[in-house]
């Protein structure tokens, strides 16, 4: 039989890491915040610098300023006075050629006196100066014996630290994590090896963590390479694994009749785009196969992606069946719900909303139309998967900004039903190579088009010291009956401080323009926020009509009267981010402004953002030009993305390798599904190794 667990050869490394020599608790928990909680998390914990530490000359050639290791006589130490700490400990050492002090600021003289015996040679490596004349070297970076001479003197890699570690205990855990692993049997096709002239996993491993100079810090050299390559073959691996036991679940084939379909297009306002045609003809053929359909729609803001997920519902509906829509959070539910509502209502469907606020009578009435299918369309938060949700024939689920939800929950409102199909909906147009490296060959349809009657917005860029003409700007659209978006700057990774950057604008606007202004941000509880975006809006309570907020407003906020957005330090903002905001104005039949205000700090990348923002207002143009300027790693890395955060692999470097490793892993699922070759069992060992041990038990016999 196959190996179905962790195989035992990987046991060592996936061992916490305070199962290392020397790594106690304290130690542990820095490495943990820094890398991770296992010993395999170091081996992912790569290098960005080195220290030459070979340069070992006599103290009479010795060229100050740069990184030498010393073989040094200790003369005599010099403690301070007890009573005054700001002296410095210093001891005297020389060699045959001259002299030298080494300066300790706070030292401990039971420590120094242990690490440096008056008398003994030792090595002493650091960077020293000349100071009044003299050789001193402050706080020396490694003090040993001579018996330790090779392993001081090498090239030492410089890793990313944390608060309360430093490079020798770093570098120690990493070096004991790595005597930790073994060679493990080849999982690359031999030819592809040959090909690159790549060393084994274990061999590149180290060399990565051993670089004899720069050159081997750089992503495309071989060892990099391959260890690169290795991580994209686990994840695209995993995703076909997974995808093909998707595709392999018998589907209910789903064809309507069209005639509930047909009422709502006769009730819309306006013609559906070509794009929104094709997209509705893509998930249309997805559902009448025999298999269930996975496919992402994505969207521009504005695009009229709801529509389309809409039509998809009451495909499923004309049938008999059941289908929900969920949202990420109340705000974007009610939207959709306010889109939907009105035109199933036009098609003679039933339709409700459930979020976490619903209580009592009348969620129990939601609850009991769901059971017994007289409720055929739900629209609906996370709520939606709670365990007495119980659905009559749920045949069709679509999931909105589905990044904001983990894969477990995804599957979660899938498994409410039998064989059902999903549609993944979001209205941030990934770049085709995070695409590709988040979902593999995932089915898509994109929809590229505005529908008509929505207004281009105009964008412009200012220096925030012209924030006195902006408040002007913002009193004429007032005196118009417009209403304003203030967003106030992404300040930090930090809630608190973007909040209080939020409070001081809000008070700075009420002082002009009185109880009109309102504020929102992330501190505010759901029914707080509420009020304040109804009022907004126009529908409850004394009107306001300039809202200040922090990005909260970014997804899911429709107020058609809104024509003007002011975004402070707008180069502090992704692109991405930039356009989603940029999307809450121009809803309705007035001409929208963007003004972006940027701060004096702004850099090249930050005044080429903004270009682009004000030259197009293509969200997929837009999401690749986003990847171009920041990188990979700013696009990926962020948590909410919901896209694979790799350890190894930069995407700008080593794009060329996804490709290869997506057509790998295809080859692979054909020719062995099962992992059941002996380059399948080192397949297995390779998704056990990069944590893909869910795809694993989607390998089937062949």
């Amino acid at each position: 039989m196959p190996q179905r667990t962790r195989p035992e050869i990987l046991f060592p490394l996936f061992a916490p890491v305070t199962a290392l020599k020397g790594i106690g608790a304290r130690i542990g928990g820095h490495l943990e915040r820094l890398a991770g909680p296992q010993v395999v998390d170091l081996l992912w914990h790569l290098p960005v610098g080195i220290i030459d530490r070979r340069y070992s000359p006599n103290l009479v050639d010795l060229e100050p300023g740069r990184v030498a290791t010393l073989v040094l006589t200790v003369v005599k130490h010099h403690a301070p006075p007890v009573r005054n700490r700001r002296i410095p400990y210093r001891i005297d050492c020389r060699d045959e050629t001259g002299e030298i002090t080494l300066v300790y600021f706070h030292g401990r003289a039971d420590y120094l006196k242990s690490a440096l015996p008056e008398g003994e040679v030792r090595l002493v490596s650091g960077s020293a100066e000349l100071y009044d004349g003299r050789l001193q070297m402050t706080h020396p970076n490694i003090v040993a014996k001579t018996a330790d001479r090779e392993t001081v003197m090498r090239v030492q890699p410089v890793y990313p630290l944390t608060e309360g570690l430093s490079q020798n205990v770093l570098g120690k855990a990493i070096g004991a994590a790595i005597e930790r692993t073994n060679e493990l049997a080849e999982w690359l096709d031999p030819a592809l090896v040959g090909q690159r002239k790549w060393v084994p996993w274990q061999q590149a491993l180290m060399a990565a963590h051993a670089p004899g100079d720069k050159k081997d810090l750089e992503p495309a050299m071989p060892h990099r390479m391959r260890l690169a390559y290795d991580e994209l073959l686990a994840s695209q691996l995993a995703i076909m694994l997974v995808r093909s036991h998707v595709r392999r679940q018998a589907g209910h084939p789903i064809a309507g009749n069209g005639r509930l379909r047909s009422r709502v297009l006769r009730a819309l306002p306006f013609e559906l785009t070509n794009s929104q045609k094709t997209a509705i003809d893509e998930i249309g053929s997805d559902m009448a196969a025999g298999h269930r359909m996975l496919r992402l729609l994505q969207g521009d803001v504005g695009s009229g992606k709801t529509v389309v997920a809409l039509m998809a519902m009451l495909n499923a509906v004309e049938t008999g069946r059941q289908a929900a829509m969920m949202a990420p959070t109340e705000i974007l539910a009610q939207q959709h719900y306010a889109t939907i509502s009105p035109l199933a209502e036009a098609a003679g469907v039933r339709c409700a909303l459930l979020t976490g606020r619903y209580k009592g009578k009348a969620r129990d009435a939601i609850v009991a139309g769901v059971a017994d299918g007289k409720m055929p369309l739900v629209v609906g938060t996370h709520a939606l998967f709670q365990d007495d949700i119980i659905f009559k024939d749920l045949a069709m689920a679509v999931v909105d900004e589905q990044h904001r939800f983990g894969v477990h929950q995804r599957l979660l409102l899938a498994e409410k039903g039998a064989a059902v199909d999903v549609l993944l909906m979001t209205a941030t147009p990934i770049p085709r190579t995070l695409m590709l490296a988040a979902y593999g060959d995932l089915d898509e349809s994109q929809l590229r088009e505005k529908p008509a009657g929505r207004k281009s917005v105009k964008t412009t860029t200012a220096s925030i010291d012209r924030l006195n003409d902006a408040v002007a700007g913002v009193e004429r659209q007032l005196d118009t009956g417009g209403k304003v978006f203030w967003v106030c700057p992404l300040v930090e990774e930090s809630v608190t401080v973007d909040v209080a950057a939020a409070t001081a604008r809000h008070a700075a606007l009420r002082e002009r323009f009185g109880d009109r202004v309102g504020l929102v941000h992330g501190k505010m509880l759901g029914k707080e926020k509420e009020a304040v975006m109804a009022r907004f809006a126009g529908k409850d309570g004394p009107s306001i009509d300039v809202l200040v907020a922090t990005t909260v407003i970014e997804v899911g906020v429709d107020v058609p009267d809104a024509t003007v957005m002011v975004i402070e330090h707008a180069e502090r903002f992704g692109l991405a981010q930039l356009h989603q905001l940029r999307g809450r104005i121009g809803r309705g039949d007035r001409d929208a402004t963007c003004l972006l205000l940027y701060g004096h700090q702004i850099g090249d990348t930050g005044r080429e953002r903004l270009r682009v923002l004000r030259d197009t207002d293509d969200g997929f143009e837009i999401a690749e030009q986003d990847l171009r300027l920041r990188g990979a790693g700013d696009v990926l890395g962020t948590r909410q993305s919901g896209l694979p955060e790799f350890r190894l692999v930069d995407i700008d470097a080593h794009g060329e390798l996804l490709a290869m490793a997506r057509d790998d892993a295809r080859m692979i699922i054909e020719r062995d599904p099962g992992l059941e070759t002996a380059r399948g069992n080192a397949l297995r060992t390779l998704l056990y190794l990069f944590e893909r041990d869910a795809a694993v038990r989607f390998a089937r016999a062949g």
